[in-house]
């Protein structure tokens, strides 16, 4: 099942997007499996249907998902290393480029930015 959580300003489109994204990472939907339909999601969060098939569209065209005519929306293979170099790449952007100039603002050495992410996977 599919648990979707709109919680930023981002457009709902993307967020349908990456919570299926979420669910393959966690094999909630196993390379090869069904998602829900357009219509079963829209109909549980009441959104557009319209709204929900352009988020699983993106999917379709970054070869995530594939369609089966008359059948639905089934996950491709090879989803997951996808969306795990994708992400990894936008973690880096939003995350690691942004904590390094921080850093350096800082004055902070290499080291001591290597314990405090250590320091972070401790918790």
């Amino acid at each position: 099942m599919l648990l979707l959580h709109f919680t930023d300003d981002r457009p709902i489109f993307i967020q349908v997007a990456e919570q299926i994204e979420n669910g393959i990472l966690a094999d909630a939907f196993p390379e090869g499996s069904q998602v829900p339909s357009t219509t079963e999601i829209s109909v549980q969060y009441k959104i557009n249907p319209a709204t929900v098939l352009k988020g699983m569209n993106l999917l379709v065209d970054s070869d995530i998902l594939f369609k089966k005519r008359g059948v639905g929306m089934f996950v491709s293979s090879g989803a997951r290393s996808k969306i795990r170099k994708k992400r990894k790449g936008q973690f880096y952007d939003n995350y690691i480029i942004p904590a390094v100039s921080e850093a350096k603002k800082l004055g902070l050495p290499l080291e001591e930015i290597l314990s405090l992410i250590e320091r972070g996977f401790d918790k």
